[in-house]
């Protein structure tokens, strides 16, 4: 039994990532298609005008947003997550920090090359962001994946970290400073991550957006900042990944 009393699961279930975009594509894509069987032709005042191409066009557009969502989702993160992780170099002793953990995807395969680390998930739990998004679902994967010994999840606000200052060797972060709604904000958050990040620590900051305005901040705070990507295959579309690191590493 899990701590909250409810049967495990046989394996861990990672959610699918902004789910109302996801079905929203979906949705529109059978609507365009439907208006375009319905009204291929429009006419007005005696003179028939093709309106079905743009129902054709919203498919076209819809239908592969909304598989590229859905392939990411089952298949693409893992790959994405591996590929993360394979950009440090693990001891085993590493302190871990992963901003927006969500259902604990990069904090449990992290927490997997740990031995005497620790690994700490923070997230504020937006279902909007991802699917099936509770504290509760995070620790029941950790122990369903067998490391619920090596981490911490805690309720916490990125822009507002309660950690010390170099507290952290590698921190991780995927699909999350976007979904902060101002620049404020995301730049507040990134100056927390440049903060907590030990002298000799790794951040790696992953992105489909706005990782111009990560770059600047972290340059801003005195951080080196080589930016890896765009990659295309195997994950969402567009994802870069900022590998962030403090001067005197």
């Amino acid at each position: 039994m899990s701590p909250g009393g409810q049967k495990l699961r046989e394996r861990a279930r990672y959610g699918m990532d902004a789910p109302g975009v996801l079905y929203g594509c979906f949705a529109m894509g059978l609507l365009c298609f439907v208006l375009q069987t319905i009204f291929p032709t429009l006419t007005i005042e005696g003179r028939d005008w093709p309106i079905g191409i743009v129902f054709v066009l919203g498919q076209a557009l819809c239908f592969p947003s909304g598989m590229c969502m859905l392939l990411y989702g089952k298949y693409g993160k893992f790959r994405h997550r591996d590929r993360l992780l394979s950009l440090i170099e693990w001891k085993g002793n590493e302190r871990v920090l992963d901003v927006g953990t969500g259902l604990g995807l990069l904090l449990i395969g992290a927490a997997k090359k740990l031995t005497s680390g620790r690994a700490v998930g923070i997230d504020i739990w937006s279902q909007k962001d991802l699917s099936g998004n509770f504290a509760s679902e995070t620790l029941n994967n950790a122990i369903l994946e067998g490391v619920d010994k090596k981490i911490t999840i805690k309720s916490e606000d990125a822009r507002a970290l309660s950690f010390a200052n170099d507290a952290f060797d590698v921190i991780l972060s995927n699909l999350c400073l976007h979904n902060i709604p101002n620049r404020e904000g995301r730049d507040r958050a990134c100056s927390e991550i440049a903060r907590v990040l030990k002298k000799t620590g790794v951040a790696l900051i992953s992105d489909f957006q706005k990782t111009e305005e990560y770059t600047e901040i972290f340059l801003k705070e005195g951080l080196f900042v080589e930016k890896l990507g765009p990659y295309w295959k195997n994950t969402f579309l567009g994802l870069t990944v900022l590998k962030v690191t403090k001067r005197s590493a």
